[in-house]
Protein backbone atom coordinates (compact mmCIF):
# COMPACT_ATOMS: atom_id res chain seq x y z
CA UNK A 1 0.00 0.00 0.00
CA UNK A 2 2.73 2.09 0.79
CA UNK A 3 4.88 1.46 -2.04
CA UNK A 4 1.67 2.36 -4.51
CA UNK A 5 1.24 5.81 -2.28
CA UNK A 6 4.52 6.31 -3.37
CA UNK A 7 4.12 5.81 -7.18
CA UNK A 8 1.25 7.54 -6.86
CA UNK A 9 3.40 10.39 -5.76
CA UNK A 10 6.15 10.11 -8.30
CA UNK A 11 3.72 10.03 -11.11
CA UNK A 12 2.06 12.89 -9.76
CA UNK A 13 5.21 15.33 -9.37
CA UNK A 14 6.22 14.50 -12.95
CA UNK A 15 2.86 15.61 -14.49
CA UNK A 16 2.93 18.68 -12.42
CA UNK A 17 6.30 19.33 -13.58
CA UNK A 18 5.56 18.74 -17.48
CA UNK A 19 2.36 20.49 -16.64
CA UNK A 20 4.39 23.26 -15.68
CA UNK A 21 7.31 23.19 -17.90
CA UNK A 22 4.39 23.07 -20.45
CA UNK A 23 2.60 26.15 -19.27
CA UNK A 24 6.45 28.27 -19.10
CA UNK A 25 7.04 27.48 -23.28
CA UNK A 26 3.16 28.64 -23.65
CA UNK A 27 3.95 31.90 -21.68
CA UNK A 28 7.06 32.18 -23.47
CA UNK A 29 6.05 31.61 -26.96
CA UNK A 30 3.46 34.46 -25.93
CA UNK A 31 6.07 36.80 -24.68
CA UNK A 32 7.80 35.86 -28.20
CA UNK A 33 5.05 36.67 -30.26
CA UNK A 34 3.94 40.04 -28.48
CA UNK A 35 7.55 40.97 -29.26
CA UNK A 36 6.46 40.04 -32.77
CA UNK A 37 4.43 42.96 -33.40
CA UNK A 38 5.17 45.65 -35.73
CA UNK A 39 3.95 49.41 -36.86
CA UNK A 40 0.78 48.47 -39.34
CA UNK A 41 2.51 50.09 -42.46
CA UNK A 42 4.90 46.75 -42.47
CA UNK A 43 3.92 44.38 -44.98
CA UNK A 44 4.89 41.18 -46.64
CA UNK A 45 5.02 42.34 -50.14
CA UNK A 46 3.96 46.01 -51.10
CA UNK A 47 4.11 47.84 -54.69
CA UNK A 48 3.35 51.40 -55.10
CA UNK A 49 3.00 53.46 -58.20
CA UNK A 50 2.05 56.77 -58.91
CA UNK A 51 3.15 60.76 -59.89
CA UNK A 52 6.36 62.50 -59.33
CA UNK A 53 6.34 66.48 -59.86
CA UNK A 54 10.40 66.51 -60.46
CA UNK A 55 12.11 70.21 -60.16
CA UNK A 56 15.34 70.00 -62.27
CA UNK A 57 18.91 71.78 -61.95
CA UNK A 58 21.16 70.51 -64.40
CA UNK A 59 24.84 71.08 -65.42
CA UNK A 60 26.21 69.72 -68.55
CA UNK A 61 30.44 69.63 -69.20
CA UNK A 62 31.29 67.87 -72.45
CA UNK A 63 34.83 67.87 -74.24
CA UNK A 64 37.85 66.66 -75.84
CA UNK A 65 40.41 65.95 -73.55
CA UNK A 66 42.92 69.26 -73.09
CA UNK A 67 40.41 71.43 -74.76
CA UNK A 68 38.48 73.57 -73.73
CA UNK A 69 34.25 72.63 -73.17
CA UNK A 70 31.51 74.92 -72.04
CA UNK A 71 30.10 74.55 -68.56
CA UNK A 72 26.07 74.46 -69.56
CA UNK A 73 23.33 75.48 -67.66
CA UNK A 74 20.84 72.98 -69.04
CA UNK A 75 17.53 74.75 -68.13
CA UNK A 76 18.86 78.50 -69.21
CA UNK A 77 21.01 77.85 -71.89
CA UNK A 78 19.27 75.11 -73.82
CA UNK A 79 15.70 75.71 -72.71
CA UNK A 80 14.83 72.69 -70.99
CA UNK A 81 12.19 72.29 -69.22
CA UNK A 82 13.30 73.11 -65.22
CA UNK A 83 9.56 71.08 -63.85
CA UNK A 84 8.12 68.07 -65.73
CA UNK A 85 5.88 65.37 -64.18
CA UNK A 86 6.95 61.96 -64.70
CA UNK A 87 5.58 58.32 -63.49
CA UNK A 88 7.18 56.30 -60.72
CA UNK A 89 7.41 52.86 -59.07
CA UNK A 90 8.42 50.45 -55.77
CA UNK A 91 8.49 47.27 -54.94
CA UNK A 92 9.55 46.44 -51.30
CA UNK A 93 9.57 42.94 -49.98
CA UNK A 94 9.99 42.36 -45.72
CA UNK A 95 12.27 39.20 -45.73
CA UNK A 96 11.48 39.28 -42.20
CA UNK A 97 9.98 42.05 -39.52
CA UNK A 98 13.16 43.45 -39.67
CA UNK A 99 15.02 43.11 -43.13
CA UNK A 100 13.97 44.60 -46.38
CA UNK A 101 14.72 44.40 -49.97
CA UNK A 102 13.62 48.07 -51.77
CA UNK A 103 13.48 48.47 -55.98
CA UNK A 104 12.86 51.97 -57.33
CA UNK A 105 12.25 52.60 -60.66
CA UNK A 106 11.55 56.64 -62.37
CA UNK A 107 12.82 58.03 -65.08
CA UNK A 108 13.08 61.59 -66.73
CA UNK A 109 13.01 62.73 -70.30
CA UNK A 110 13.25 66.26 -71.28
CA UNK A 111 14.01 68.05 -74.94
CA UNK A 112 13.51 71.44 -76.47
CA UNK A 113 14.45 73.19 -79.31
CA UNK A 114 16.14 76.25 -78.27
CA UNK A 115 18.16 79.74 -79.84
CA UNK A 116 21.39 79.71 -78.48
CA UNK A 117 22.44 82.83 -76.34
CA UNK A 118 25.73 82.29 -76.53
CA UNK A 119 28.92 80.15 -78.02
CA UNK A 120 28.77 76.37 -76.49
CA UNK A 121 31.44 74.28 -77.02
CA UNK A 122 29.83 70.67 -77.01
CA UNK A 123 32.13 67.86 -77.38
CA UNK A 124 34.09 68.80 -80.95
CA UNK A 125 31.57 70.98 -82.17
CA UNK A 126 30.94 75.06 -81.31
CA UNK A 127 27.56 75.97 -81.65
CA UNK A 128 27.27 79.42 -81.80
CA UNK A 129 25.46 81.96 -80.15
CA UNK A 130 21.69 82.59 -82.25
CA UNK A 131 22.18 79.41 -84.00
CA UNK A 132 18.12 77.31 -83.67
CA UNK A 133 19.68 74.26 -81.92
CA UNK A 134 17.70 70.58 -80.56
CA UNK A 135 18.79 69.41 -77.23
CA UNK A 136 17.56 66.63 -74.90
CA UNK A 137 18.55 65.37 -71.38
CA UNK A 138 17.51 61.92 -70.56
CA UNK A 139 17.65 60.52 -67.30
CA UNK A 140 16.62 56.68 -65.84
CA UNK A 141 17.21 55.83 -62.29
CA UNK A 142 17.03 52.27 -60.35
CA UNK A 143 17.57 52.26 -56.76
CA UNK A 144 18.32 49.10 -54.89
CA UNK A 145 18.70 48.67 -51.40
CA UNK A 146 18.80 46.04 -48.53
CA UNK A 147 17.82 47.77 -45.56
CA UNK A 148 17.95 46.37 -41.58
CA UNK A 149 15.66 47.63 -38.86
CA UNK A 150 17.91 48.12 -35.58
CA UNK A 151 14.39 49.16 -33.85
CA UNK A 152 11.36 47.16 -34.44
CA UNK A 153 8.63 48.38 -31.87
CA UNK A 154 4.56 48.33 -32.13
CA UNK A 155 4.73 52.06 -33.61
CA UNK A 156 7.92 52.58 -34.67
CA UNK A 157 11.04 51.09 -36.58
CA UNK A 158 14.43 52.50 -37.96
CA UNK A 159 17.26 51.49 -39.24
CA UNK A 160 20.11 51.40 -41.72
CA UNK A 161 20.22 50.15 -45.36
CA UNK A 162 23.05 49.93 -48.25
CA UNK A 163 22.55 49.70 -51.68
CA UNK A 164 22.97 51.34 -55.19
CA UNK A 165 21.49 54.56 -57.50
CA UNK A 166 22.18 53.03 -60.78
CA UNK A 167 21.89 56.19 -63.25
CA UNK A 168 21.44 56.45 -66.75
CA UNK A 169 21.61 59.27 -68.99
CA UNK A 170 22.39 60.78 -72.04
CA UNK A 171 22.58 64.33 -73.16
CA UNK A 172 22.75 65.31 -76.95
CA UNK A 173 22.51 68.81 -79.02
CA UNK A 174 21.93 68.97 -83.06
CA UNK A 175 22.15 72.70 -84.96
CA UNK A 176 18.63 72.82 -86.79
CA UNK A 177 17.92 74.11 -90.29
CA UNK A 178 21.62 72.66 -91.69
CA UNK A 179 21.63 71.29 -95.58
CA UNK A 180 21.44 68.31 -96.29
CA UNK A 181 24.84 66.41 -95.60
CA UNK A 182 25.89 69.15 -93.49
CA UNK A 183 24.58 67.57 -90.29
CA UNK A 184 25.78 68.83 -86.74
CA UNK A 185 25.43 66.89 -83.93
CA UNK A 186 26.69 65.40 -80.92
CA UNK A 187 25.89 62.84 -77.94
CA UNK A 188 27.66 61.80 -75.17
CA UNK A 189 25.75 59.16 -72.26
CA UNK A 190 26.90 56.92 -69.64
CA UNK A 191 25.44 54.34 -66.69
CA UNK A 192 26.91 54.69 -63.45
CA UNK A 193 26.14 52.54 -60.45
CA UNK A 194 26.57 54.74 -57.18
CA UNK A 195 26.37 52.74 -54.30
CA UNK A 196 24.98 54.95 -51.18
CA UNK A 197 24.61 53.63 -47.38
CA UNK A 198 21.69 55.64 -45.64
CA UNK A 199 19.46 55.66 -42.57
CA UNK A 200 15.27 54.91 -42.61
CA UNK A 201 12.70 55.17 -40.21
CA UNK A 202 8.85 54.89 -39.48
CA UNK A 203 6.37 56.38 -37.06
CA UNK A 204 2.28 55.24 -36.78
CA UNK A 205 0.66 58.47 -35.31
CA UNK A 206 -2.29 56.00 -35.40
CA UNK A 207 -4.15 53.31 -36.84
CA UNK A 208 -4.19 55.02 -40.33
CA UNK A 209 -1.82 57.59 -40.54
CA UNK A 210 1.87 57.02 -40.69
CA UNK A 211 5.89 58.80 -41.45
CA UNK A 212 8.20 57.44 -43.18
CA UNK A 213 11.77 58.95 -43.82
CA UNK A 214 15.24 57.98 -45.37
CA UNK A 215 18.04 59.40 -46.20
CA UNK A 216 21.36 58.07 -48.55
CA UNK A 217 25.23 59.78 -49.22
CA UNK A 218 28.26 58.38 -50.68
CA UNK A 219 31.22 59.20 -52.86
CA UNK A 220 33.55 56.48 -55.22
CA UNK A 221 36.02 57.19 -57.68
CA UNK A 222 37.43 54.43 -60.13
CA UNK A 223 39.86 54.37 -62.98
CA UNK A 224 37.36 56.50 -65.10
CA UNK A 225 34.21 57.39 -63.08
CA UNK A 226 34.22 59.65 -60.05
CA UNK A 227 30.50 59.74 -58.48
CA UNK A 228 28.48 61.12 -55.99
CA UNK A 229 25.00 60.95 -54.65
CA UNK A 230 23.05 62.60 -52.15
CA UNK A 231 19.03 61.46 -51.93
CA UNK A 232 15.97 62.18 -49.40
CA UNK A 233 12.64 61.11 -48.90
CA UNK A 234 9.97 62.04 -46.45
CA UNK A 235 6.32 60.60 -46.82
CA UNK A 236 2.84 60.62 -45.06
CA UNK A 237 0.77 57.44 -45.62
CA UNK A 238 -2.74 57.05 -45.25
CA UNK A 239 -4.60 53.57 -44.80
CA UNK A 240 -7.62 53.55 -47.35
CA UNK A 241 -8.68 50.17 -46.29
CA UNK A 242 -6.79 47.17 -45.42
CA UNK A 243 -3.70 46.77 -47.74
CA UNK A 244 -4.81 49.83 -49.39
CA UNK A 245 -2.66 52.82 -49.02
CA UNK A 246 -2.07 56.52 -50.62
CA UNK A 247 1.48 58.27 -49.80
CA UNK A 248 2.26 62.17 -50.04
CA UNK A 249 5.47 62.56 -50.25
CA UNK A 250 8.96 64.79 -51.30
CA UNK A 251 12.30 63.24 -52.34
CA UNK A 252 14.92 64.63 -53.71
CA UNK A 253 18.49 63.87 -55.40
CA UNK A 254 21.69 65.53 -56.27
CA UNK A 255 24.33 63.82 -58.09
CA UNK A 256 27.36 64.49 -59.55
CA UNK A 257 29.35 62.16 -62.26
CA UNK A 258 32.76 62.57 -63.97
CA UNK A 259 33.05 59.96 -66.51
CA UNK A 260 35.90 59.73 -69.82
CA UNK A 261 35.01 57.85 -72.91
CA UNK A 262 38.07 57.32 -75.05
CA UNK A 263 39.07 61.22 -75.24
CA UNK A 264 36.00 62.39 -74.22
CA UNK A 265 35.33 63.17 -70.66
CA UNK A 266 31.58 64.35 -68.93
CA UNK A 267 30.41 66.38 -66.22
CA UNK A 268 26.93 65.74 -65.13
CA UNK A 269 25.71 67.61 -62.15
CA UNK A 270 21.72 66.90 -61.57
CA UNK A 271 19.89 67.95 -58.78
CA UNK A 272 15.87 67.33 -58.36
CA UNK A 273 13.47 67.74 -55.69
CA UNK A 274 9.43 67.95 -55.85
CA UNK A 275 6.37 66.60 -54.86
CA UNK A 276 4.98 62.76 -55.12
CA UNK A 277 1.85 60.90 -54.77
CA UNK A 278 1.84 57.38 -54.43
CA UNK A 279 -0.98 54.52 -53.94
CA UNK A 280 0.48 51.59 -52.46
CA UNK A 281 -0.80 47.76 -52.60
CA UNK A 282 0.31 44.83 -49.72
CA UNK A 283 -0.31 41.52 -50.21
CA UNK A 284 1.62 38.27 -48.81
CA UNK A 285 1.36 36.08 -45.19
CA UNK A 286 3.24 38.07 -42.60
CA UNK A 287 4.90 35.86 -39.61
CA UNK A 288 4.55 38.74 -37.38
CA UNK A 289 1.20 41.17 -36.15
CA UNK A 290 0.35 44.35 -36.24
CA UNK A 291 -1.06 46.24 -32.97
CA UNK A 292 -4.77 46.11 -34.82
CA UNK A 293 -4.28 42.47 -35.41
CA UNK A 294 -4.05 41.59 -31.90
CA UNK A 295 -6.11 38.82 -30.46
Amino acid sequence: MKAAALVMIVLFNILYGHAQESDSARIEKEIKKEKRIVPWFVERFKISAGGFYVINKTNIQVGINGMDATSIDAEKDLGLHKEVGTFLANFQWRISRRSRLTLNYYKVNRSSNHTLQKDIIFDDNTYHANSSVYTYFNTAIYQFSYGYAILSKPKYEAGVFIGSHIVGANSGISLNGTTSGASVSNNFGFTAPLPDIGLWGGYATSDRFAINADISYFTLTTNHNTGRVLAFNVGFTYRLIKKLDLSLGYSGLDFKVNTTKQNVTGIFKWGYNGPLLAVNFSFGKNNWSHPLSKS
